[in-house]
């Protein structure tokens, strides 16, 4: 049977790579076959509710009662992975409400592929012209499908980012045609130009359409259940979660304010000269960081596993990086290549995160850079199915985890101001659960949302807006770093319980990140034997 279940798994990923939607989000993204382009015709839309039917028909067939606890682990896996594609088509329908979503599946797809370094072969080449060249057919497909459905908020979100953007497609080609062999660099300014005129149509048509359309319905209860429950597999229901969250937001203001008061008179420290001072910079701090690990005991090091590096973000990259977070965590067919986050020359305008990277770049080092740690520790598992991204949870609660682990250890006792941050982002997160939550079940409004986050985080006024419209379409993904990390606290709390003196802490995160892309719950059964979260999320599940 576990051979049935591996076949059935290689084709599920296999239709996956084809049919997943891109991300703004760094850890979903995926290998594409040659020659893939997207496509959300209505037609292809019908056909994955068809493929998706017949494949969970076939899983749920599977009986792996009889086999060893890993077998039916990776069989939760799958399951997590269809309930995850359920998920995306037939309940957040961000393909039937939500405007920005399209700029994601059609410049976002050549961003996508404009992520790894240099250079650009044929191969690359033929990617990134095909991929531009299907922007035209995806909006059009866009207008169809979105027409009698769209969120208006989802909708004047997307024309003020266009309008924001405006020639962002040109500037960025003009950028990569010297770049490109000959006869590609040749057709790109044609292709560039068809691609920039869909994408000033599209924004046209919905500022034309705003007024018909109507306020982002909630997702609701049950749909955010089938999200905690049957995908993330988590054994707590959405209001528990929001506890966990202001409990979490106390504690993480609590933290600043302590850390604050305690170095109250440190002198803050001074910007990288430029973008080379900051990428030598990060360099030295990320051996720092894997030394600090080693010396501490508290993760494992190899030699062979690759680098998180920060390198000048290029000019084709730097028009379009509104489109997703800049950086290539690299995949499974390139998992020992470095993982590279494209930078902006160090300055006093730089958005909440960058600004922190600029002046330590620890603080990205002891989050993406888990990311990128995790991520290439997973690609190489023995086992196939533990290679793949199925939920936001496990891997944002790693990372997460990992900054506060850091801070707690005492790395950031000669930056005060990283500490501070690090407590500062802590805060932000936790506050995120709630929010995130709220405008799921419907108890806050997108306008309430950013009145929330406005007043508390504090941000402007433009900026709380643009993350509760955010929020309201990307249901799930706010609250994943919280919960995550809460959910590891637990594993690790019972760990040292059940295994006494036989635990050990550097081996405990070994095996965490190697297992991290598996839900916590399905890990602690593995681990410990305890399958009380994973039938609790069970029993919610079938509420």
């Amino acid at each position: 049977m576990a051979e049935v279940l591996a076949a059935l798994a290689d084709e599920f990923w296999a239709w996956r790579a084809v049919t997943q939607p891109d991300s703004r989000d760094d850890l979903p993204r995926v290998d594409r076959p040659p020659g893939w382009t997207p496509d959300w015709s209505a037609s292809a839309v019908a056909d994955r509710g068809r493929t998706l039917a017949d494949l969970t028909r076939r899983h749920a067939a599977l009986d792996l009662s009889a086999e060893p606890v890993e077998h039916q682990v990776d069989g939760r896996l799958l399951g997590s992975a269809l309930a995850r594609v359920h998920w995306e088509l037939e309940l957040v329908r961000a393909w039937q409400r939500d405007p920005v979503w399209y700029l994601d599946q059609s410049l976002g797809a050549v961003y996508v592929a404009l992520l790894a370094p240099p250079p650009f072969g044929e191969e690359r080449a033929a990617a990134v012209l095909d991929r531009l060249g299907a922007v035209s057919d995806v909006l059009a497909h866009a207008r169809e499908n979105l027409a009698a459905t769209a969120a208006e908020p989802f909708a004047r979100y997307a024309v003020r980012l266009l309008s924001e953007v405006d020639g962002c497609v040109e500037e960025a080609m003009a950028a990569l045609r010297p770049l490109l062999p000959a006869p590609y660099g040749d057709r790109l300014p044609g292709v560039a130009e068809a691609a920039a005129r869909a994408v000033d149509g599209f924004r046209d048509w919905l500022a034309a359409n705003l007024p018909s359309w109507h306020d982002a319905e909630p997702i609701g209860a049950a749909a955010l259940g089938h999200l905690l429950h049957r995908v993330a597999l988590l054994p707590h229901p959405a209001g528990r979660l929001r506890e966990m969250g202001r409990q979490e937001w106390d504690r993480a203001v609590g933290a600043e304010t302590v850390l604050r008061a305690r170095h109250h008179d440190a002198t803050p420290p001074a910007l990288p000269r430029d973008v080379d001072d900051l990428v030598a910079r990060q360099q030295a701090c990320e051996y720092g960081v894997r030394g600090f690990c080693v010396y501490k005991s508290l993760l494992s090091q190899p030699d062979a596993l690759r680098h998180y590096r920060f390198a000048a973000r290029p000019g084709y990259l730097a028009p379009l990086s509104w489109l997703g977070v800049c950086d290539d965590l690299t995949s499974p067919a390139r998992a020992g290549e470095d993982a590279t986050r494209w930078v902006s020359a160090p300055g006093p305008d730089l958005p909440y995160f960058d600004a922190a990277a600029a002046l330590d770049p620890r603080t990205a080092i002891v989050h993406e850079g888990v990311h990128a740690q995790q991520l290439a520790l997973g690609w190489a598992h023995h086992d196939p199915a533990r290679r793949r991204f199925y939920d936001s949870v496990p891997n944002e609660g790693i990372a997460f985890y990992h900054e506060e682990l850091m801070l707690l250890s005492g790395m950031f006792d000669d930056a005060p101001a990283s500490a501070v941050f690090v407590a500062n982002a802590m805060r932000l997160r936790a506050l995120r659960v709630e929010v995130d939550i709220a405008l799921a079940v419907g108890d806050l409004t997108i306008s309430q949302a950013a009145d929330r986050l406005a007043e508390t985080v504090p941000v402007d006024r433009q900026t709380a807006w643009e993350e509760a419209v955010f929020f309201a379409g990307n249901p799930g993904q706010g609250l994943s770093y919280v919960t995550g990390k809460l959910q590891i606290l637990d594993l690790l709390a019972t760990a040292t319980r059940v295994l006494g003196d036989a635990f050990d802490l550097r081996g405990f995160h070994d095996r965490l990140w190697q297992e991290g892309n598996v839900p916590l719950a399905l890990q602690r059964w593995e681990l410990l034997g305890l399958r009380d979260q994973l039938d609790e999320a069970d029993r919610l599940g079938r509420r």
